[in-house]
């Protein structure tokens, strides 16, 4: 794969509360959590979050899509549908080409919670671990898209 083909990939696990935002790219098929994004009942400061896009040259955005296990739709999925238009909404009045879409995350906050506590990335039950999940989330959705 040429860097000229090489691609940073966005990360959102979306929460009513907090969103964790995580990077990744096309060529290691990998991701890293960036940070934990401040919401108010579901909505971001938009400019703040374009900001973060333009910033890092964001070429996709991976939404985690929180499911029932029977893979049914949840109430939380439904509402990270909704960010999802309207997240490509603001991209497009901006004029930032990049495509939203939606993927699978069950049991990635479960995981994730794991990984924290295995790797002393949390003192407690109660520490943020979206921006763990939404990297787990992104680097399974990456190696399967880009492998």
């Amino acid at each position: 794969m040429e860097n000229s083909q090489i691609k940073t990939i966005m990360g959102l696990d979306f929460g009513i509360s907090k969103m964790g935002i995580s990077l990744g790219n096309t060529l290691t098929q990998t991701a890293t959590p960036l940070m934990q994004f401040k919401m108010d009942n579901g909505k971001p400061d938009w400019q703040k979050l374009l900001n973060i896009i333009t910033e890092w040259q964001v070429s996709q955005i991976v939404i985690g899509l929180p499911l029932n296990m029977d893979g049914t739709d949840s109430e939380l999925g439904n509402r990270a549908k909704k960010f999802a238009r309207r997240l490509n909404h603001q991209l497009e009045m901006a004029h930032i080409p990049c495509p939203v879409i939606m993927a699978d995350e069950r049991l990635s906050s479960r995981e994730a919670k794991n990984l924290a506590w295995e790797y002393g990335l949390i003192k407690n039950e109660n520490e943020p671990i979206d921006s763990i999940a939404s990297a787990i989330m992104l680097g399974s959705w990456l190696r399967e898209n880009f492998l």
